[in-house]
């Protein structure tokens, strides 16, 4: 096999979650340019709507489905639905995350057990549905996507990176328990990346300045920019692909560097 050959995804199928727009659409349209065919969900239709009109546009014939994947009777229902009217799922990435910036002092449980939820709790309930058929099939790639919250704490967002550092911790576990089977499960750790949600924190400010927490991430990031979506579609298909079949349990945290930067000296 060509090293080329080794990145392609032709003939088989993806399943990215909360794929309508942002970082899993990105990936699912690398994913389908390298050859793969398209599924993914999210928690209503208007969104599945909206995220098929947008494929449409790219030319990318991807099914969407309605399912809250943390609801794991509705996943194992899709589950079946995929391999009933797609095929196998070959690559599962688990994307749908949501995030609540509240002080832990005044975020109740309840909030902190959501964010949990559905940032924890469904990359299991998802993982758990799919790896039945990838170890009868002798493969099968499922890529968590992380983030440097796996690593980092930062101010406000205590429920996210409990679950981000538990993703990455589930995600070794995966890497650990199914390695035998051909099945590899890695992380994806995006940086700070430019999406119509963290435009306002990139606007230039009436003085013409720019935004505060724009200069702390340019001023934290060795690349000195943003990333961009595109950032991760290479990164996403070298982790589904060929290429990776002996890399199992890592994250690749695709962040122009912060990792890596103790930052400028005052």
């Amino acid at each position: 096999m060509s090293i080329l050959e080794q990145f392609s995804l032709e003939g088989k199928t993806a399943w990215i979650t909360g794929a309508s727009y942002g970082i899993g659409f990105a990936i699912a349209k690398a994913y389908s340019q390298a050859g793969a065919k398209i599924v993914f969900n999210d928690i209503n239709q208007d969104l599945v709507d909206k995220g098929l009109a947008s494929y449409k546009e790219e030319g990318i014939d991807a099914k969407g489905y309605v399912c809250d994947v943390t609801d794991e009777a509705a996943v194992n229902e899709l589950v079946k639905k995929i391999e009933a009217e797609v095929g196998s799922i070959d690559i599962l990435v688990n994307n749908a995350g949501i995030i609540k910036r509240i002080p832990m002092h005044e975020m109740s449980a309840e909030q902190f057990r959501q964010v949990i939820d559905v940032d924890l709790n469904a990359p299991f309930i998802v993982s758990k549905a799919v790896i039945p058929s990838m170890m009868k099939n002798g493969h099968g790639k499922i890529i968590n996507i992380c983030s440097m919250m796996s690593e980092l704490g930062r101010e406000t967002v205590s429920a996210y990176a409990a679950a981000k550092g538990g993703l990455k911790m589930l995600t070794r576990n995966i890497a650990s328990e199914y390695g035998e089977y051909n099945i590899q499960c890695n992380g994806i750790g995006p940086g700070y990346i430019a999406t119509p949600q963290t435009a306002p924190l990139r606007e230039i400010q009436p003085d013409g300045s720019r935004h505060p927490f724009d200069q702390f991430i340019i001023a934290k990031t060795p690349a000195a920019r943003w990333g961009s979506t595109d950032d991760l579609m290479g990164p996403a298909v070298f982790l589904a692909s060929d290429a990776s079949n002996f890399v199992n349990g890592h994250v690749l945290y695709v962040d122009g560097g912060i990792l890596a930067y103790i930052g400028k000296q005052p």
